[in-house]
């Protein structure tokens, strides 16, 4: 008998330290570091409570703030447990993965948004939020799935971060973030056998991997870009709000949800063997949108087909996609739902991106039904849900017994089809491109030439 309520488990939800507890952390031996970044913060959310206005607010959320959960402090659950949990029960969501990062709290030295920080300062940063966020969420289990970050830290050896990812497996971390995510001199790309030991680990751990929006950028790269833009604006005495105008401009010029970085990575792994040798690996793509996946797997099909003697990889990139591979459609838009089918149902998830202003909180259940409208019940289960506890073997009694208290209806969700509210349609657009078209043919010639040299690097491997 079919489960009454939808489970739905977001794979997008963010949680950040929270600066009074930094120093309770915070190994002692870094705590003089700790004066640079707090001056960094408060530089940081000054700038990106600017960012929010352009949508969030006062005229916006009365648009689409229709439960005040953000006026009423929603938002406060990336580092409260009890505000978290009450608005997962609001929005249904019966679990959801936690993954670093919020634009409000500047991370603790190991991101591209702070400024440059010695390596072992970064990696400090890096093991401080992984005993933080244990004893914040670790306690909701089967409900928040916690997420390590340890692609976010510089390592000395592989013995190293084995140690690590050893620690957060063994208080249930169900995943981590990729090499690379935050990149730092002298790292290998991930082809290189140099990272096997670690591939083994996380196979044999049964720790999922994930790739998200800003894998690939490197340790202080923006904020390297917004010190120099503060720097600007004292020598030319500029008003904030002009300095406000340049990170923004910068900031959409980065196009980080449709970065290559992440997709980079993700082939560089299929083209050099890594599936092959750890077949039990699951990689999911998170929050880099997904509409670009038939035509990026048809094209490295292509590449695979012409270069299949040169290259490590026994199967084609889309035989690997559809054994390893999650594609998240954070905030799903209506262009990622066209093609579900060529991208495979089966492979597909969903991701709130809570608390973050272009995520479908605290909207998730309209949201869900303008893009789910008119799709069969049993791919809105799957992508919703059923995927993601399958693919990666979560608890699905207890997920499904959260769902029978908490989660929404079939009707709610996929019932009849109803229009949004016209103002609350055009700012889904505006905070989350829900209506933009999909990439199509726009970035096949630009992967082309990165291929080309990724193929030249893993020939070398045969």
């Amino acid at each position: 008998m079919a489960q009454e309520k939808l489970t739905i488990v977001s794979l997008d939800g963010h949680a950040a330290i929270p600066p009074n507890l930094w120093a309770q952390y915070l190994d002692k031996r870094y705590h003089a570091f700790l004066p640079k970044l707090e001056k960094e913060n408060e530089r940081f959310t000054r700038m990106q409570r600017a960012y929010f206005e352009k949508t969030h607010s006062m005229g916006d959320l009365e648009v689409f703030d229709l439960d005040n959960a953000v006026r009423d402090g929603g938002a406060d659950g990336l580092f409260n447990l009890d505000v978290r949990l009450a608005e997962m029960d609001r929005e249904g969501i019966a679990a959801e993965f936690v993954h670093n990062g919020d634009p409000r709290i500047v991370t603790c030295f190991f991101g591209s948004s702070n400024q440059p920080y010695p390596l072992d300062v970064c990696q400090a940063g890096a093991k401080a939020y992984h005993r933080w966020l244990y004893d914040t969420f670790g306690l909701a289990k089967n409900r928040l799935l916690l997420i390590g970050v340890i692609g976010h830290a510089p390592w000395r050896s592989t013995d190293e971060l084995i140690e690590e990812l050893d620690w957060i497996a063994d208080r249930g971390f169900p995943a981590t973030s990729v090499p690379g995510f935050t990149t730092y001199p002298g790292q290998p790309v991930l082809s290189d056998p140099y990272w096997d030991p670690f591939w083994k680990r996380c196979e044999e751990r049964n720790i999922a991997l994930w790739m998200h929006a800003g894998h690939g950028e490197s340790q202080a790269e923006i904020g390297t870009q917004l010190q120099r833009m503060y720097a600007q604006m004292e020598a030319e005495n500029l008003p904030f709000e002009e300095l406000t105008k340049r990170h923004i401009r910068q900031f959409s010029q980065n196009r980080v949800f449709e970065s290559i970085k992440p997709r980079r990575a993700m082939w560089q792994m299929m083209l050099g063997g890594v599936f092959d040798r750890f077949p039990g690996l699951k990689l999911v793509m998170n929050e880099v949108y997904a509409d670009w996946i038939p035509r990026t797997m048809q094209l490295l099909d292509e590449e695979y087909e012409n270069n299949r003697d040169a290259i490590p990889a026994k199967l084609k990139p889309s035989e690997y996609w559809d054994r390893n591979l999650v594609g998240c459609m954070s905030f799903a838009r209506r262009c990622e739902m066209d093609v579900r089918d060529e991208i495979g149902v089966g492979t597909l998830a969903f991701g709130r991106d809570y608390p973050h202003p272009e995520g479908t909180w605290p909207n998730t259940k309209l949201w869900l039904r303008d893009v789910l409208s008119g799709v069969a019940e049993d791919q809105v289960r799957a992508i919703l849900g059923e995927n993601i506890i399958r693919i990666l073997n979560l608890d699905a009694d207890a997920i499904h017994a959260i769902a029978d208290k908490v989660g929404p209806t079939l009707e709610e969700i996929a019932g009849h089809p109803q229009d949004l509210p016209a103002p609350l349609l055009a700012h889904f657009a505006k905070r989350g491109d829900y209506l933009r078209p999909g990439e199509g043919e726009e970035r096949v010639q630009e992967m082309r030439e990165m291929l080309t040299e990724d193929i030249w690097r893993v020939s070398a491997l045969v």
